[in-house]
């Protein structure tokens, strides 16, 4: 059984936000609310991808998000903030089954209003970490309970003095249950 409706978008605002107005007596502002009941034989997409704010610099470099949630920079990148944060699935499927996870591309564009920057190697949080491909991994769902989740990180190849500005994408990532 193979399943891919859970896609991960991956956001990159670097441009610094203004700060926030006060809030005045009888102002009100609106929650989100949502459940996900899974089926057997399901996952679904808890959090995206987030690289966080970052200023870039003359060369350029890469910033990495780890499945652990650690970010780093190279190049002469400065990193701003702790709003970074890996993607996380998680799904039900059956104690000891099989699964095969891929990837849709190796490497997808961020889009924004500058050029375009590469991410890649898509890094999921297993024991030990692995980077998946489109080539399919496969895993053995440990819990007793079938529930399983996962991190992925990645890397992003910023460009020399990119664009300030919102970058974003889309990865799929594809289960099949053996």
């Amino acid at each position: 059984m193979s399943i891919s409706a859970a896609m991960a978008s991956v956001f990159v605002p670097f441009a610094l936000a203004a700060p926030a107005q006060a809030q005045t007596a009888g102002d009100s502002e609106a929650a989100r609310s949502e459940a996900i009941i899974l089926r057997p034989l399901s996952f679904f997409r808890v959090q995206d991808l987030e690289f966080g704010d970052f200023v870039p610099g003359a060369t350029g470099g890469v910033v990495r998000v780890l499945p652990n949630g650690t970010r780093t920079a190279t190049g002469s990148i400065t990193l701003v903030g702790a709003n970074h944060q890996p993607a996380r699935f998680a799904g039900l499927g059956t104690f000891n089954r099989q699964v095969d996870i891929s990837v849709s591309a190796n490497s997808i564009q961020l889009t924004g209003p500058g050029a375009p920057m590469t991410l890649s190697q898509f890094e999921i949080g297993s024991t030990p970490t692995a980077i998946l491909t489109t080539t399919p991994l496969r895993f053995r769902i440990a819990s007793t309970t079938g529930i399983f989740n996962f991190p992925i990180g990645g890397r992003l190849a910023v460009n020399a003095n990119q664009a300030a500005g919102t970058y974003a994408g889309t990865f799929v990532i594809t289960l099949n249950y053996l």
